[in-house]
Protein backbone atom coordinates (compact mmCIF):
# COMPACT_ATOMS: atom_id res chain seq x y z
CA UNK A 1 0.00 0.00 0.00
CA UNK A 2 1.39 3.39 -0.97
CA UNK A 3 1.74 6.18 1.57
CA UNK A 4 -0.85 8.43 -0.08
CA UNK A 5 -3.55 5.80 0.22
CA UNK A 6 -2.55 5.08 3.81
CA UNK A 7 -2.91 8.79 4.61
CA UNK A 8 -6.38 8.84 3.04
CA UNK A 9 -7.42 5.81 5.10
CA UNK A 10 -6.07 7.35 8.30
CA UNK A 11 -7.92 10.62 7.63
CA UNK A 12 -11.21 8.85 6.90
CA UNK A 13 -10.77 6.81 10.08
CA UNK A 14 -10.07 9.83 12.28
CA UNK A 15 -12.50 12.40 10.84
CA UNK A 16 -15.50 10.97 12.77
CA UNK A 17 -13.65 11.25 16.09
CA UNK A 18 -12.44 14.75 15.23
CA UNK A 19 -15.97 15.84 14.32
CA UNK A 20 -17.34 14.40 17.56
CA UNK A 21 -14.66 16.13 19.63
CA UNK A 22 -15.43 19.42 17.89
CA UNK A 23 -19.22 19.21 18.29
CA UNK A 24 -19.51 17.28 21.54
CA UNK A 25 -20.23 20.36 23.65
CA UNK A 26 -23.16 21.27 21.38
CA UNK A 27 -24.80 17.84 21.50
CA UNK A 28 -27.84 17.20 23.73
CA UNK A 29 -27.56 14.86 26.69
CA UNK A 30 -29.49 12.20 24.74
CA UNK A 31 -28.70 11.55 21.08
CA UNK A 32 -30.57 9.45 18.50
CA UNK A 33 -28.78 6.19 17.75
CA UNK A 34 -31.45 3.97 16.17
CA UNK A 35 -34.40 4.61 13.87
CA UNK A 36 -37.13 1.96 13.75
CA UNK A 37 -39.37 1.09 10.83
CA UNK A 38 -42.43 2.49 12.66
CA UNK A 39 -40.80 5.91 12.84
CA UNK A 40 -39.78 5.76 16.50
CA UNK A 41 -36.28 6.76 17.55
CA UNK A 42 -34.10 5.17 20.23
CA UNK A 43 -31.91 7.56 22.21
CA UNK A 44 -28.67 6.92 24.08
CA UNK A 45 -26.36 8.90 26.32
CA UNK A 46 -24.31 11.57 24.56
CA UNK A 47 -21.05 9.76 25.37
CA UNK A 48 -22.19 6.86 23.16
CA UNK A 49 -21.16 8.90 20.13
CA UNK A 50 -17.50 8.26 20.94
CA UNK A 51 -18.06 4.49 20.71
CA UNK A 52 -19.87 4.90 17.40
CA UNK A 53 -17.22 7.21 15.93
CA UNK A 54 -14.48 4.96 17.32
CA UNK A 55 -15.66 2.13 15.09
CA UNK A 56 -13.97 3.76 12.09
CA UNK A 57 -10.37 3.65 13.38
CA UNK A 58 -10.96 0.17 14.81
CA UNK A 59 -12.16 -1.11 11.43
CA UNK A 60 -9.31 0.63 9.63
CA UNK A 61 -6.67 -0.99 11.83
CA UNK A 62 -8.37 -4.38 11.61
CA UNK A 63 -8.62 -4.31 7.81
CA UNK A 64 -5.00 -3.20 7.47
CA UNK A 65 -3.79 -6.02 9.74
CA UNK A 66 -5.88 -8.92 8.41
CA UNK A 67 -3.92 -9.46 5.16
CA UNK A 68 -0.73 -9.80 7.21
CA UNK A 69 -2.07 -12.63 9.39
CA UNK A 70 -4.12 -14.50 6.80
CA UNK A 71 -2.51 -17.90 6.00
CA UNK A 72 -3.35 -17.15 2.36
CA UNK A 73 -1.91 -13.63 2.45
CA UNK A 74 -0.16 -14.05 -0.89
CA UNK A 75 -3.57 -14.10 -2.59
CA UNK A 76 -4.24 -10.54 -1.43
CA UNK A 77 -1.69 -9.25 -3.92
CA UNK A 78 -3.95 -10.57 -6.69
CA UNK A 79 -6.80 -8.28 -5.64
CA UNK A 80 -4.98 -5.67 -3.53
CA UNK A 81 -6.40 -2.64 -5.32
CA UNK A 82 -9.97 -3.90 -4.78
CA UNK A 83 -9.27 -4.66 -1.13
CA UNK A 84 -7.88 -1.15 -0.62
CA UNK A 85 -10.93 0.31 -2.38
CA UNK A 86 -13.16 -1.69 -0.03
CA UNK A 87 -11.45 -0.14 3.00
CA UNK A 88 -11.97 3.37 1.64
CA UNK A 89 -15.62 2.76 0.70
CA UNK A 90 -16.43 1.16 4.06
CA UNK A 91 -14.88 4.10 5.94
CA UNK A 92 -16.86 6.53 3.78
CA UNK A 93 -20.02 4.59 4.60
CA UNK A 94 -19.27 4.76 8.33
CA UNK A 95 -18.51 8.47 7.98
CA UNK A 96 -21.95 9.05 6.47
CA UNK A 97 -23.60 7.08 9.27
CA UNK A 98 -21.75 9.15 11.90
CA UNK A 99 -22.76 12.32 10.06
CA UNK A 100 -26.41 11.29 10.19
CA UNK A 101 -26.30 10.89 13.97
CA UNK A 102 -24.55 14.23 14.46
CA UNK A 103 -26.96 16.00 12.12
CA UNK A 104 -30.06 14.54 13.77
CA UNK A 105 -28.65 15.29 17.22
CA UNK A 106 -28.16 18.97 16.39
CA UNK A 107 -31.14 19.53 14.08
CA UNK A 108 -33.67 16.67 14.28
CA UNK A 109 -35.75 16.06 11.18
CA UNK A 110 -33.34 17.73 8.78
CA UNK A 111 -32.97 14.57 6.72
CA UNK A 112 -34.97 11.41 6.05
CA UNK A 113 -32.71 9.02 7.94
CA UNK A 114 -34.25 5.77 6.72
CA UNK A 115 -34.00 6.79 3.06
CA UNK A 116 -30.39 7.94 3.37
CA UNK A 117 -29.38 4.74 5.17
CA UNK A 118 -31.16 2.50 2.65
CA UNK A 119 -29.60 4.41 -0.25
CA UNK A 120 -26.17 4.03 1.37
CA UNK A 121 -26.66 0.29 1.94
CA UNK A 122 -27.82 -0.16 -1.65
CA UNK A 123 -24.81 1.65 -3.08
CA UNK A 124 -22.51 -0.36 -0.80
CA UNK A 125 -24.07 -3.56 -2.18
CA UNK A 126 -23.56 -2.32 -5.75
CA UNK A 127 -19.89 -1.69 -4.98
CA UNK A 128 -19.49 -5.13 -3.41
CA UNK A 129 -21.13 -6.67 -6.46
CA UNK A 130 -18.45 -5.14 -8.64
CA UNK A 131 -15.49 -6.36 -6.59
CA UNK A 132 -16.67 -9.78 -5.37
CA UNK A 133 -15.76 -11.66 -8.60
CA UNK A 134 -12.22 -10.27 -8.30
CA UNK A 135 -11.56 -11.42 -4.73
CA UNK A 136 -9.28 -14.43 -4.50
CA UNK A 137 -9.43 -17.23 -1.96
CA UNK A 138 -8.72 -15.99 1.58
CA UNK A 139 -9.99 -16.46 5.14
CA UNK A 140 -11.29 -12.97 5.94
CA UNK A 141 -13.01 -11.34 2.97
CA UNK A 142 -15.66 -12.63 0.61
CA UNK A 143 -18.24 -15.43 0.67
CA UNK A 144 -16.54 -17.81 3.08
CA UNK A 145 -18.18 -21.20 3.43
CA UNK A 146 -16.48 -24.56 4.09
CA UNK A 147 -16.91 -25.35 0.39
CA UNK A 148 -15.56 -22.10 -1.08
CA UNK A 149 -12.55 -22.24 1.25
CA UNK A 150 -11.88 -25.85 0.28
CA UNK A 151 -11.94 -25.44 -3.50
CA UNK A 152 -10.71 -22.43 -5.53
CA UNK A 153 -13.05 -23.29 -8.41
CA UNK A 154 -16.08 -23.31 -6.11
CA UNK A 155 -14.82 -20.04 -4.59
CA UNK A 156 -14.65 -18.38 -8.02
CA UNK A 157 -18.08 -19.64 -9.11
CA UNK A 158 -19.73 -18.53 -5.86
CA UNK A 159 -18.17 -15.08 -6.06
CA UNK A 160 -19.22 -14.57 -9.67
CA UNK A 161 -22.78 -15.45 -8.67
CA UNK A 162 -22.56 -13.34 -5.53
CA UNK A 163 -21.26 -10.39 -7.51
CA UNK A 164 -24.29 -10.41 -9.79
CA UNK A 165 -26.70 -10.77 -6.88
CA UNK A 166 -25.10 -8.01 -4.82
CA UNK A 167 -25.05 -5.64 -7.80
CA UNK A 168 -28.65 -6.07 -8.93
CA UNK A 169 -30.18 -6.37 -5.49
CA UNK A 170 -28.10 -3.41 -4.31
CA UNK A 171 -29.49 -1.39 -7.20
CA UNK A 172 -33.01 -2.47 -6.23
CA UNK A 173 -32.39 -1.44 -2.61
CA UNK A 174 -31.04 1.98 -3.61
CA UNK A 175 -34.00 2.67 -5.90
CA UNK A 176 -36.51 1.48 -3.30
CA UNK A 177 -35.00 3.87 -0.78
CA UNK A 178 -35.74 6.73 -3.16
CA UNK A 179 -39.10 5.67 -4.54
CA UNK A 180 -40.99 3.25 -2.28
CA UNK A 181 -42.70 3.65 1.11
CA UNK A 182 -40.42 2.94 4.05
CA UNK A 183 -42.34 -0.16 5.20
CA UNK A 184 -42.09 -1.73 1.74
CA UNK A 185 -38.42 -0.81 1.54
CA UNK A 186 -37.69 -2.52 4.87
CA UNK A 187 -39.25 -5.79 3.70
CA UNK A 188 -37.38 -5.58 0.40
CA UNK A 189 -34.06 -5.01 2.16
CA UNK A 190 -34.59 -8.05 4.39
CA UNK A 191 -35.42 -10.21 1.35
CA UNK A 192 -32.38 -8.93 -0.53
CA UNK A 193 -29.99 -9.54 2.36
CA UNK A 194 -31.26 -13.09 2.82
CA UNK A 195 -31.02 -13.76 -0.92
CA UNK A 196 -27.52 -12.42 -1.57
CA UNK A 197 -26.11 -14.29 1.42
CA UNK A 198 -28.13 -17.49 1.15
CA UNK A 199 -28.07 -18.40 -2.55
CA UNK A 200 -24.26 -18.33 -3.03
CA UNK A 201 -23.82 -20.35 0.18
CA UNK A 202 -26.27 -23.03 -0.97
CA UNK A 203 -24.81 -23.13 -4.47
CA UNK A 204 -21.26 -23.44 -3.14
CA UNK A 205 -22.36 -26.63 -1.37
CA UNK A 206 -24.09 -27.92 -4.52
CA UNK A 207 -21.08 -27.21 -6.73
CA UNK A 208 -18.65 -28.74 -4.23
CA UNK A 209 -20.67 -31.93 -3.83
CA UNK A 210 -21.13 -32.22 -7.59
CA UNK A 211 -17.40 -31.82 -8.15
CA UNK A 212 -16.59 -34.42 -5.51
CA UNK A 213 -19.06 -36.82 -7.07
CA UNK A 214 -17.62 -36.30 -10.56
CA UNK A 215 -14.08 -36.94 -9.28
CA UNK A 216 -14.98 -40.14 -7.43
Amino acid sequence: MNKRLLIVICLLALIPLAAVALLYGSLPEQIPTQWNINGSVTYSARSTIFLIAGLSPVMAVLLLVLPRVDPRKKNYEKFRSYYDAFIVVLLLFLLVMDGIILSESLQPGRISVSRVVVLGVGLLFVFLGNILPRIKNNFFMGLRTPWTLSDPDVWNRAHRLGGKLFFWFGLAIALSGLLLPEAVTFVLVMICVATVSGIPAVMSYVWYRRKQRDQS
